[in-house]
């Protein structure tokens, strides 16, 4: 395999749970690496070790994996709930942005693998990663004009392969599957086909020089180019990607990576502002600032719990009509705290590279990629559109 991501040799592993000892260890191993993978971006492999070893990797998988098992339902036999699993990924994201990006990925993954796949694939993975053998990602964006040709399929005499380019790749450097949203192979436009590629044949060129940014630099998001990477199974319909309930849980689970983030700037900033008050009362200016923060992550926590509560209520049904509202209330949330430390925190935390500035800068990119306006501009117009229907 491309990563030697924990291989526990159990397909039974069980996953450790938030709050226990185990847990934090699993939390701190990927803490006290995240200021040096900044530094010096590479895949976050040692942190894959740990929570491939703590089980965490299989929560989504069916327990037990039985082949041929009704896949519309297969959430309710999920080794975790939905409730417990985003707060792992939130508390992981917390440890380190970058290493919650690629894990968010691997959770949307290993869900569309169980719901989509064919036997004997599907059984076969699905054992792989509760066995903290496979790490899973899912790669949906295509270049812009300049970067190269969109990703398409080729039929060949063994079997589908991928010719093209696909970017925001995340952990392209050490998944060992992808789901890939891909053309068909006439490359004409339309719903996208959903792709499981195997990413340890090869076939596959990581050009590390196109992600130059300065946040979520571990996450390894770079631009793909696939040269006859081999196609395992096509999951679904043309425009599988966004089948629901699955995109809004997608959805979802970029929110709790974000909320993750914003918690390591609420920590990071009450330690520099306990440190700058200390041998006296902080003034009024940096009191409101830190009420504020916790006031705006309070607003995190209500959202995702009520998501979380209709999620584990119901797997099958959309949350599609409330996600967009999540999203845009978290992302000002986010924003909201990164103002307020800044305010109170002054300078000195964002020159020497803290945890409160790598906070900043993977927030303020992360947010960057999903752009909500449209979707909300669509809600207003059509509860606009709705009301003048009635008068």
């Amino acid at each position: 395999m491309r990563t030697t991501a924990g291989q526990t040799g159990d397909a039974t592993t069980r996953w450790v749970s938030p709050g226990s000892a185990d847990f934090d260890a699993v939390l701190a191993r990927i803490s006290e690496n995240a200021a040096r993978r900044d530094a010096d971006p590479v895949f976050p492999e040692d942190a894959f070790q740990a929570l491939a070893a703590a089980g965490l990797l299989a929560m989504p998988v069916p327990d037990p994996v039985e082949p041929g098992a009704s896949r519309p339902v297969v959430a309710q036999g999920r080794r975790a709930s939905f409730s417990e699993e985003w707060r792992v990924l939130r508390a992981v994201a917390a440890a380190d942005g970058s290493v919650g990006r690629i894990f968010d990925g691997h959770l949307n993954g290993v869900e569309r693998l169980a719901a989509l796949a064919p036997e004997p694939l599907r059984a076969r993975e699905l054992e792989a990663v509760a066995a903290g053998e496979l790490l899973l990602g899912v790669w949906g964006a295509d270049p812009i004009p300049g970067e190269g040709q969109p990703a398409r399929l080729v039929e060949t005499e063994t079997g589908p392969v991928l010719e093209g380019v696909k970017t925001f790749c995340s952990g392209s450097t050490g998944l060992d599957r992808t789901l890939v949203a891909v053309r068909g192979t006439d490359g004409a436009p339309g719903p996208p086909l959903l792709a499981y590629v195997d990413l340890e044949s090869g076939g596959i060129e990581v050009d590390r020089s196109w992600f130059r940014g300065f946040g979520m630099r571990a996450s390894e998001s770079h631009r793909v180019v696939f040269r006859g990477a081999r196609v395992l199974a096509i999951l679904g319909e043309p425009g599988e990607l966004v089948r629901e309930p699955y995109f809004a849980r997608d959805a979802i689970r970029t929110a709790v990576t974000w909320a993750g983030i914003a918690d390591l700037a609420v920590d990071a900033a009450l330690g520099v502002l306990a440190s700058k008050s200390a041998g006296h009362d902080p003034d009024e200016i940096i009191s409101l600032a830190s009420g504020r923060m916790l006031a705006a992550r309070d607003t995190m926590d209500r959202w995702l719990e009520h998501a979380a509560r209709q999620a584990d209520e119901d797997p099958e049904k959309s949350l599609a009509s409330f996600s967009t509202s999540l999203r845009a209330t978290i992302a000002g949330s986010c924003r909201e705290i990164l103002d307020e430390a800044a305010r109170a925190c002054g300078s000195h935390p964002f020159a020497v590279a803290s945890p409160l500035d790598r906070a900043r800068r993977d927030l303020e990119l992360f947010l960057l990629q999903h752009r909500l306006e449209p979707a909300l501009a669509r809600t207003g117009r059509q509860a606009i559109t709705e009301r003048r229907s009635r008068s």
